[in-house]
């Protein structure tokens, strides 16, 4: 067998830290959000859901380019002893809850768009179980890890909404196979293994994580949730740097090559990752990303800097998240000038569900002072005033463009740069196919 050249071998820890980023990256967040006692805002313990139950202000800074147009559910869980079963209520509205497991690909997705409105139980089956389900429990939805995460989402049309999406919330629920026949529920008071601290962002305790500390958990995590079987190739790789599926990581066994290149793959590798390249196609200077989202097979790179820019994104069938950082003529929006997205009339965006567009400060945050009543998006739920050609007008400024327009404000900074996000929700085939796009975003002169 050919000896594995030092350039080889360094190569091989660049990609394999890509290729791990989303798996550790998952469980830093599942440690952050599962180490409490009882569901409390963004947390719960494992086998349960947390809720948000409002919309974030400008004051909130824990998680980038958050959305005002549903609320979260989220759950992370355990299979390892046994299946869980997933209970949803009737939404009366749109709703999707995208089931990912820890290498952060999506296996399933109730919701509207796949399985409807009405009330509806799914059986979550880990890789390794084998037995019986009732008869009145389908449909089975495999995991391919034991361990895994829910991250539901709720339309919601405002803050006079919240108590109809409050009572949907507390209908989904996850309750282990074994205790379906009586009802219980997971108990509340038993603190899972492991401690996090949730005051450092799971992004940032991966980036300062050392190649040991790093591979180990990697190692770790992957004696739980099997690398998918187009990883073939990936495995036989992590091998030769010492990382054997199944098999605890010992650094200091490694020659001094191996832990050389392992220590610059940590550094190289997070680079990579955290790139600002978006993936997606660019059109009119927006980057719409129909591609590498919610499934990315051997794409690892993309796996990983999706995972980096917002770890659970949805498949594109159930919504497209499309940026964008300047204006028709390639400058960066600046605050204290005046712009206009126009849609012709028949050049909507074209969803079964909804639309919105969201301003944000250059680091993913609203911009405002998170008084009651600022507004951070503007979309087709609200009452949008359109021109007499059936077209419409979004004004993106700091001051109003007069109060018969104000329906179709959406407020931007007096200074410094801003981005720009439109979500499709359940776009349609033209969507999906690149046959339509977002128009370009046009500065008034003065």
């Amino acid at each position: 067998m050919a000896q594995t050249s030092s350039d080889d071998i360094a190569e091989i820890a660049t990609q394999a830290y890509i290729y791990a980023y989303p798996l550790v990256l998952l469980e830093k967040t599942r440690q952050a959000t599962t180490n409490v006692t009882q569901p409390i805002d963004t947390c719960a313990p494992m086998n349960q859901f947390a809720h948000l139950r409002e919309f974030p202000n400008a004051s909130f800074k824990q998680v980038a380019r958050p959305n005002v147009d549903t609320l979260y559910s989220s759950a992370f869980f355990d299979l390892s002893d046994g299946p869980l079963v997933l209970s949803v209520p009737d939404t009366d509205r749109y709703y999707l809850l995208p089931i990912l497991d820890m290498w952060t690909d999506v296996v399933a997705v109730p919701g509207t768009r796949t399985t409807g409105e009405s009330a509806g139980k799914f059986v979550l089956v880990g890789p390794d179980w084998d037995g019986a389900l009732p008869q009145d429990l389908t449909p089975i939805i495999p995991v391919t890890t034991n361990l895994g995460w829910i991250v539901g989402r709720t339309q919601t049309n405002g803050s006079d909404d919240y108590e109809h999406v409050w009572e949907i919330q507390d209908g989904y629920q996850l309750t282990p196979l074994s205790q379906w026949a009586t009802g219980a529920v997971p108990p509340i008071d038993v603190l899972p293994e492991g401690t996090c601290d949730s005051s450092i962002k799971p992004s940032e305790q991966v980036a300062a994580m050392d190649a040991d500390t790093f591979f180990s958990l990697f190692a770790e995590l992957l004696k739980q949730n099997s690398p998918h079987l187009i990883d073939w190739s990936m495995v036989e790789q992590l091998e030769k740097i010492g990382v054997v599926v199944g098999e605890s990581f010992d650094f200091n066994a490694l020659d001094s090559d191996t832990q050389a290149a392992l220590t610059a793959a940590v550094s190289e590798g997070l680079d990579l990752v955290v790139s600002k390249s978006l993936v997606g196609d660019q059109v009119n200077n927006w980057v719409v990303g129909r591609e590498f989202r919610g499934t990315y097979g051997a794409a690892y790179w993309q796996r990983a800097n999706v995972a980096f820019r917002g770890v659970g994104a949805n498949p594109p069938e159930d919504s497209i998240y499309t940026d964008t950082v300047s204006d028709v003529n390639g400058e960066r929006y600046e605050g204290g000038n005046n712009y206009v997205l126009h849609f012709d009339a028949d050049q909507l965006p074209p969803v079964s569900a909804f639309w919105s567009v969201t301003l944000y400060d250059p680091d993913g945050y609203f911009v405002g002072k998170g008084d009651p009543g600022e507004r951070y998006a503007v979309g087709d739920r609200d009452d949008l005033t359109f021109n007499d050609d059936g077209s419409l007008d979004i004004y993106i400024q700091s001051e109003s463009p007069g109060q018969s327009l104000e329906s179709n404000w959406l407020p931007a900074p007096a200074t410094g740069g801003f981005d720009l996000m439109m979500r499709l929700y359940w776009p349609n085939l033209d969507i999906l196919t690149g046959q339509w796009n977002p128009p370009a975003v046009f500065k008034e002169e003065s």
